[in-house]
């Protein structure tokens, strides 16, 4: 008969759970097969074993992925960790793991958080502590609810693990930079944040990970986001071919003699508007020269005539820098938005330019614009100036959406993850330019 062999912790993973026990807060980010699931898994229970409270929480994007990933995890779940003092069963009619811990029961609720209204399955419900596998793929309504059912906790503990996103997501951006910022002050002692990748799972041989790192390359975007677990748009990246590369300085960008120049706008109502000064080089290099980005809720809430009087003086700039724009380019907006094209062209006579505003153009629609500018990155004739740092940010960021994937449609990712209106504005300038282009 065999006997089960284990491998030890590393000194990182030990440093985690020790923290763990005392933080109310324990994130760990990193790289898949990083270990992060089986860590938490074990944090979590310990503490669940010596919790004041009664009712905890083990949460997904999916029921049956907080099942898989907390419940079960491939041997290693809560219902082997409190293998013959455990049960599943219901608790008012949710699914539950109940567990004896020295003769007080404790019951951990499970549920999935991937859609607005999943939240709505745990108001009214006051947790000890909970786990939220994959936390920044449920919706971040459940995130924030599950965070809140913790409030009157007598020892409140939540612990997530993350693959890495875009810097840009909403995770970071409305959660977890926060959290990072007072630590580093000081002020946010119960903060445990841990970096894992598969280097850091001993489990894995190291010859076998020295061969499988031999199948990547190791400046893509894949490599770096979903093995280094570095924040990117990882293995559904759309522009996994741009880097580095495709950023000159704008010095660079603005010096240029260019064969011809356009401007494209996305309108926004509650979100983001942004317009885009794109120019085809001598040479046939693309360039995102400038561009005008504005997203409601920075600052001061913005209207449509602020919006206009904003882009035409934006607009009288790049046309003293550069006459092609005046007398060969045109502008082309929204085509939904047709009271705001001719409030634009009216505002634009009123600065004495005389350029001609059209409606974007959309008629082969989105995957077309994706490949035209995939064939660019791809031909190393892309480029955008460096201080564009949102356009450069929805580059990196811009992901397929994984649901519409799966049911065969190819649509971007529109969650307010990355700018995706600085890529709308960026085609809308080019894709005008396109014969050109190709």
């Amino acid at each position: 008969m065999s006997v089960a062999s284990y491998t030890n912790f590393t000194a990182k993973q030990s440093a985690y759970l020790k923290k763990s026990l005392t933080s109310w807060l324990n994130v760990a980010e990193g790289g898949k097969r990083a270990g992060k699931n089986i860590l938490n898994v074990i944090a979590f229970a310990m503490n669940i074993e010596g919790h004041p409270d009664k009712l905890h929480l083990a949460a997904g994007v999916t029921m049956a992925a907080a099942r898989l990933n907390i419940i079960d995890c491939n041997g290693f779940g809560l219902r082997y960790f409190f293998a013959g003092r455990c049960r599943e069963g219901r608790y008012e009619g949710k699914a539950a793991l109940f567990v004896d811990c020295g003769g007080v029961e404790k019951i951990v609720i499970v549920e999935g958080g991937q859609k607005g209204n999943d939240a709505a399955r745990i108001k009214g419900v006051s947790f000890g502590s909970i786990y939220i596998s994959e936390a920044n793929e449920v919706h971040k309504s459940f995130l924030f609810e599950a965070l809140d059912r913790t409030l009157a906790s007598r020892k409140r503990t939540a612990f997530f693990d993350i693959n890495a996103k875009m810097p840009s997501h909403w995770f970071y951006r409305d959660f977890l930079d926060r959290q990072q910022e007072m630590a580093d002050k000081g002020e946010n002692e119960g903060f445990n944040y841990g970096h894992f990748t598969i280097m850091d799972n001993l489990s894995v041989p190291s010859g076998r990970i020295a061969e499988l790192m031999k199948s990547y390359d190791r400046a893509s975007n894949w490599f770096l986001t979903d093995v280094m677990g570095k924040r990117g748009g990882g293995v559904n990246a759309i522009y996994g071919g741009f880097g580095g590369g495709n950023v000159i300085a704008r010095s660079e960008a603005w010096g240029m003699d260019f064969v011809r120049l356009s401007v494209g706008i996305d309108v926004g109502g509650t979100d983001a508007t942004a317009a885009t000064l794109a120019g085809i080089a001598a040479d046939g290099r693309l360039v995102l020269v400038d561009g005008y980005y504005h997203r409601q809720g920075d600052g001061t809430g913005m209207t449509h005539e602020r919006y206009i009087a904003d882009i035409v003086e934006k607009v009288v700039q790049w046309c003293k820098a550069f006459e092609g724009l005046q007398f060969g380019g045109g502008i082309f907006c929204e085509s939904a938005e047709k009271l705001f094209r001719q409030a634009l062209h009216d505002g634009l006579r009123r600065a004495g330019l005389a350029i001609p505003v059209h409606p974007s153009y959309k008629k082969d629609g989105i995957l077309d614009r994706i490949r035209l500018f995939s064939l660019l990155i791809a031909q190393g004739r892309l480029f955008v100036a460096a201080h564009l740092e949102e356009w450069i940010d929805a580059f990196y960021g811009a992901t397929w959406d994984e649901g519409a994937k799966s049911r065969g449609v190819w649509v971007r990712t529109d969650d307010g993850s990355y700018p995706l209106d600085c890529l709308d504005s960026a085609e809308y300038a080019v894709v005008p330019m396109k014969k050109v282009l190709i």
